[in-house]
């Protein structure tokens, strides 16, 4: 049978899983999407931690996670947890555990719900290079039995969740060298201990797919559901979503609905997480406006009988043909190009020089783009009909959404005709006074639709600022991995196993390195996800100890204990002696 994520590509139908409860609030079963969050004070510190879950929720947060490193962190749960319920507020607790069984143990006497990542929980990561008779390979999950079970059975005792957390960046080297750095070996390591808690009875579990790499992440949930399915009705356990080391501002939000919004929008997910490296209490209205906005899908949409031209599980770029407008080539494999309206157009021509990067490069009123409903057979066979390839787009005012109505396009247009994607087929009349539902909307449409391999070119027509639009146009290329045009950032977001201030650092970094076009700097707290993050980063600066950094080259740490207050300049040093250093330019707009 042909692996299946989702009812209809074509019309929102939102997954059905079990119901998990994690204290008073349900998580799937048909339940609103429940919101997320992370403190980023020491679990040490009692009254910190305290005010900032207090102030997390007080913003709309239903569910908050605190680090528990060790076992000695994982004790001040308790008086953390006795704090929040004495102040009133009766918001459900989750330890977050890493490398220590023992923390999680501690952990699960005080609080709903632990998280566990599969890749470091009894299991480890040292890069190492080996094979893997089946007998090793079952003698090591039978090793992983002996130290998760029993923390299965106690949480079952106890009441509470857990979360099967598999990271992107820190598979254990057991799952890499059997499955590599893959989608496929992320769900087989989470899937391993899932079976574990079945083993035992237990089923008040969810599952998170995380990645710094939205496409990684987007195909990981994917496939998830899709063996979820192939393992029986009864393994309908809820989603967790989130993008790790998103980063911050702009683009820290475009990367998050690429990520989430685009499997939010297929149905999938039941709760999330937007991680920011910004203070955490930023991250609420985020989450809470992305869910608003995939509310807003209709359902009414009638399904196709068609057979989606792309493969969702593996990532692939729609093969059509090269043609030329405006001066630039478009389609096969050139630049996803950006169009903008007339009007944009004549509104910045006078200061092309003064927007840097954040070109119009083709006018849409000049091109000669055909514009189509992709319901009108009759209007795709007369375009599948030319000669030569063309550039196609949604027509706007069609009542379907942005998403499936491309998909349908892509399914039913020759793959020769290139295609401009849309951000919404509603154009904005007037400027509006709130951004950030504009930003979540074309990110998540026209990303969605990048990461499944579809869209040749893109206009932003929800946005009436013309500087705006185009600029969220490019930072959407960016964050779906399209069109690389300024230094890409992977920064995690801070928490309490953060060695260093992550919200200045990164500043820092930004300051020091914004003009390396093309150049991708990994920004990580510490070593939890930091080396496996490396892997899809050129260069990277991860807390080592206190006051210490170790700098890294791909995934190898090559600079170790650098003081903090020399690191940046050290990066700097780094990066010439690879030969990716170039001087800034005197002037630098922005728009």
């Amino acid at each position: 049978m042909e692996l299946q994520y989702c009812e209809d590509l074509f019309r929102y139908q939102r997954r059905q899983s079990r119901v998990v409860t994690v204290g008073n609030v349900s998580i799937g079963g048909g339940n609103p999407v429940v919101v997320q969050s992370m403190i980023t004070s020491d679990t040490r510190d009692t009254e910190a931690c305290v005010a900032e879950v207090l102030q997390l929720a007080e913003a709309g947060c239903q569910v908050v996670r605190i680090t528990a490193q060790t076992k000695k962190y994982a004790q001040n749960l308790e008086h953390i947890r006795d704090g929040v319920r004495a102040a009133g507020c009766d918001v459900p607790l989750v330890a977050d555990i890493h490398f220590k069984p023992d923390a999680a143990f501690e952990a699960a006497k005080w609080v709903e719900k632990v998280r566990v990542n599969p890749g470091n929980y009894a299991d480890k990561k040292k890069f190492e290079i080996r094979e893997y008779t089946d007998e090793q390979y079952e003698e090591e999950l039978g090793r992983i039995r002996e130290e998760f079970a029993p923390l299965v059975k106690l949480c079952k005792e106890l009441g509470r969740a857990i979360r099967i957390g598999t990271n992107h960046g820190s598979l254990s080297d057991r799952i890499m060298n059997r499955y590599g750095d893959t989608p496929l070996g992320m769900v087989e390591s989470a899937l391993e201990f899932a079976r574990i808690a079945r083993e035992e009875d237990f089923h008040n579990f969810v599952f998170s797919m995380k990645a710094s790499n939205p496409k990684v992440m987007i195909e990981a949930y994917r496939l998830l559901v899709a063996r979820l399915a192939e393992e029986g009705d009864d393994w309908n356990y809820p989603l967790h979503l989130g993008v790790t080391e998103a980063g911050d501002g702009e683009d820290g939000r475009i990367k998050s609905a690429i990520g989430i919004g685009s499997l939010l929008a297929d149905g999938i997910g039941d709760t999330i997480r937007v991680s920011l490296t910004e203070d955490a209490v930023h991250e609420v209205p985020v989450a809470r406006a992305l869910v608003r906005e995939v509310g807003r899908i209709s359902t009414s949409d009638s399904g196709f009988e068609v057979t989606p031209s792309w493969n969702p599980f593996e990532y692939e770029r729609r093969k059509s043909e090269v043609l030329t407008m405006g001066g630039h080539q478009a389609g096969g494999m050139e630049l996803v190009r950006v169009f903008t309206t007339r009007t944009k157009y004549d509104a910045v021509s006078h200061k092309l020089e003064q927007m840097g990067d954040y070109q119009p490069e083709i006018v849409l009123e000049d091109a000669g783009v055909i514009t189509l409903d992709p319901r009108d057979e009759e209007a795709i066979s007369t375009v599948n009909a030319e000669s030569s390839p063309q550039m196609v787009t949604v027509a706007d005012g069609i009542e379907m959404h942005a998403i499936a109505a491309f998909r349908l396009l892509a399914s039913r247009l020759d793959p020769r005709h290139n295609i401009m994607l849309k951000d919404t087929l509603h154009p904005a009349q007037v400027v509006s006074d709130e951004f950030l539902p504009t930003l979540l909307r074309a990110a998540m449409n026209i990303g969605s639709l990048i990461c499944d391999g579809i869209g040749d070119a893109i206009i932003v027509q929800g946005e009436e600022a013309p500087g705006q639009s185009l600029r969220l146009s490019y930072n959407i290329l960016q964050a779906a991995g399209a069109r690389i045009f300024k230094t890409d950032y992977v920064a995690c977001p801070s928490c309490g196993r953060t060695l260093f201030n992550l919200q200045e650092t990164t500043q820092k970094i930004r300051e020091a390195t914004g003009h390396l076009k093309g150049v991708r700097i990994a920004v990580m707290g510490c070593i939890v996800n930091g080396p496996g993050e490396m892997a899809d980063a050129d260069f990277g600066y991860v807390g080592g100890a206190p006051g210490k950094i170790n700098l890294y080259v791909g995934k190898q740490a090559v600079k170790f204990n650098i003081p903090e207050g020399e690191a940046v300049e050290r990066l700097q040093d780094l990066i010439a002696e690879h030969g990716r250093w170039v001087d800034a330019p005197e002037v630098a707009v922005e728009i």
